[in-house]
């Protein structure tokens, strides 16, 4: 039985790691969850999984929260996150928050040798060279949750990391892929929150629709494999049933398959090096499918990629300033206060304007993040 403590237990990563955890009631058990500001679905999770501990945002949600729960211990911000990631009752720690703000209890995670199933992304994008190091320091393995990388950390089982090519990174397209730069210009919030294959949260739709997500993806592959940038390739594969590949030196490909259903990387996280059944998860059938298409990515079409590579080729702060001004110019879009191409101005603005650090320490990482929010909201 293992004790799980899931932070972002109410977005979409979270509520299918619950439905993993429901489904192997034998083998997992919920000990701790964070959340924002969800109180209904929190309330909804607390009765149905009883938790022993509770982190919320901040004491406005501690206290209303008091209202729906008899749960005793709610702890609450960044403080929250750290003790329940460090609780010696903890065996897995699985990171599904949204945003920078994973990153202490990540590492907090990582100093108590708690096996981390980590879906929060922007960890090793802001602070991917402390973190990487802690885990090599501390001996504690990141074991992926994001359908890409758990493909490749799948197709790299039993391989020597020496024998690597690259990587492939898949891309669905996101919401507007068949749309031209011209016809991005008027699109709404809707319009870009309707994905053609996956369930998921606000922030990571719209980064699927302005590629930002995969270049996300393309610095956390660097950090968690180790591989040159100019070895990762991202290609465009719209059915989103190649998860990812890697090609090896004698020019082998070995990729992994299955129809898109995110539990299924979720439970792999929580079971390695086993497998379990997962029975709501349909099964594979190529023969239905019948067609698979791929296309090279388009920089000029997908700007926010092209971004992703310059930061994290270059290093240092920049990765922290792109991840920063990317949530603020989503969360600006989703209030409707920019335009949806207005998303890259404010990247790229931010990138271009700011003095660089070759080597930041956590406490400049977090100055800086903040700050690039700051200056971005302020602006508009």
């Amino acid at each position: 039985m293992k004790n799980i403590t899931l932070l972002g237990a109410t977005g979409s990563i979270g509520l299918q790691t619950l439905e993993v955890i429901k489904e192997h009631p034998n083998q997992f058990r919920l000990y701790g969850i964070a959340f924002g500001k969800n109180i209904d679905k929190a309330t909804e999770i607390i009765k149905s999984y009883r938790p022993e501990i509770i982190v919320v945002q901040d004491e406005k949600v501690r206290k209303e929260l008091k209202i729906h729960t008899d749960q005793i211990t709610i702890l609450v911000g960044k403080e929250g996150l750290d003790e329940v990631s460090a609780d010696p009752k903890t065996d897995v720690v699985v990171n599904a928050v949204m945003g920078s703000v994973g990153l202490g209890a990540t590492l907090t995670a990582i100093r108590h040798n708690k096996q981390i199933a980590i879906a929060n992304k922007e960890t090793l994008v802001t602070a991917g060279h402390l973190v990487m190091e802690a885990a090599r320091k501390y001996k504690v393995d990141l074991l992926p949750v994001d359908s890409e990388h758990s493909a490749i950390f799948q197709a790299l089982n039993g391989e020597s990391r020496k024998n690597v090519n690259k990587i492939i990174l898949t891309a669905s397209g996101g919401s507007f892929r068949n749309k031209t730069r011209e016809q991005l210009r008027n699109v709404t919030v809707t319009d870009a929150l309707n994905h053609p294959n996956w369930s998921m949260g606000a922030k990571i739709t719209i980064d699927s629709a302005t590629m930002m997500n995969k270049g996300l993806e393309v610095i956390e592959a660097h950090w968690l494999f180790d591989i040159p940038y100019d070895n990762i390739e991202v290609i465009q594969h719209k059915e989103s049933i190649i998860h990812s590949m890697v090609e090896y030196a004698d020019k082998s490909v070995i990729a992994q398959l299955g129809t898109p259903d995110m539990r299924v990387p979720i439970q792999y996280a929580l079971t390695f090096p086993n497998r379990l059944p997962l029975p709501p998860s349909k099964s594979l059938d190529l023969v239905e499918i019948s067609t698979l298409h791929f296309s090279k990515m388009d920089m000029d079409r997908f700007p926010c990629l092209a971004f992703a590579y310059h930061a994290g080729s270059k290093g240092g702060s920049l990765p922290t300033v792109l991840n920063a001004a990317n949530e603020a110019a989503v969360d600006l879009f989703l209030r409707e206060k920019i335009t949806f191409l207005e998303i890259e101005d404010v990247i790229e603005n931010a990138m271009a304007t700011h003095s660089f650090v070759h080597q930041p320490d956590l406490e400049t990482i977090n100055a800086i993040d903040q700050e690039v929010r700051n200056k971005t909201y302020e602006k508009y």
